[in-house]
């Protein structure tokens, strides 16, 4: 497989940037590197046990850490951070991106879930005052 050449991250778009020696380039959102993350946390311990993360569109990156030569990890403003992203894994991303993609819609609507995050009730925590 290709080496991966470049890696750039885009806050403003919440977005990878990805760059390889093939000349391949590509921009991952942040949204679907979460959903997609390699984590035990997101694809479990074996197969059929992968874990569908709903309400994450709006989510960021905060940055991105180089582990070895081989991959990198990437903290997200939830918090997650338990994924490491190989090079063969960010380009698989890439290539089977439209199938992932639609195979998680899939798996949100199966399951009556959204990519939007849960609706705010009001203002915890705070009793109405009688009038």
């Amino acid at each position: 497989m290709a080496k991966l050449t470049e890696i750039r991250l885009n806050r403003a778009e919440k977005r990878l940037e990805l760059a390889w020696e093939d000349g391949t380039r590509a921009a991952l959102e942040a949204e679907y590197l979460r959903v997609e993350s390699p984590s035990a946390e997101v694809q479990g311990h074996g197969p059929g046990q992968k874990v569908v993360v709903p309400g994450r569109r709006h989510v960021g990156i905060m940055r991105v850490e180089p582990v070895g030569h081989y991959g990198v990890r990437i903290v997200f403003d939830d918090l997650h951070d338990t994924g490491i992203y190989s090079w063969d894994y960010l380009r698989a991303l890439v290539e089977e991106r439209e199938a992932r993609w639609a195979a998680y819609e899939q798996a949100l609507a199966a399951k009556g879930l959204s990519r939007d995050p849960p609706a705010r009730s009001g203002r915890q925590g705070i009793a109405p005052t009688a009038s």
